[in-house]
């Protein structure tokens, strides 16, 4: 009797050995595929959430146009106010330098008038405090 010394293979292997090896191999690669997949889920999930954030959150793109649309109103309100002080700072400057301008605010606000001058109010205009009856727009 001769003693064969070959390495063995797969096929030399008892059967009960060999479908364990084969059950092995099967379940460490479904363990790999189900944990790839798991991993391709979980980042898929992250990168939803993500882009959720990116648009609904707290400074997404909704908030974004809003805020957006308010400064576009806001600088148009601020425009206009500019406007009505330079405005109004004109005729303050007016009122403290030039006659005429007072002469004008004190007929139309106080109702004065020139001595001889009569002023009629007519229905439905709007009395300012009436002045004494001798009042007048000129110094005295």
């Amino acid at each position: 009797m001769s003693i064969d010394h070959r390495p063995s293979t797969a096929h030399d292997l008892p059967p009960v050995v060999e479908r364990i090896s084969l059950l092995f191999t099967r379940a460490v690669a479904a363990v790999f595929n189900a944990r790839r997949k798991i991993a391709t889920a979980g980042v898929l999930a992250v990168a939803a959430l993500v882009a959720y954030h990116a648009v609904f959150g707290a400074n997404g793109m909704i908030v974004y146009e809003k805020k957006r649309t308010e400064l576009k109103s806001v600088n148009v309100d601020v425009e206009k106010l500019q406007q009505e002080n330079q405005q109004l700072s004109d005729q303050i400057k007016a009122l403290k330098s030039d006659p005429k301008a007072i002469e004008k605010e004190a007929r139309e606000q106080l109702r004065y008038a020139r001595p001889g001058e009569v002023v009629y109010l007519l229905p439905g205009q709007k009395r300012a405090d009436t002045p004494p009856p001798n009042a007048t727009a000129e110094k005295r």
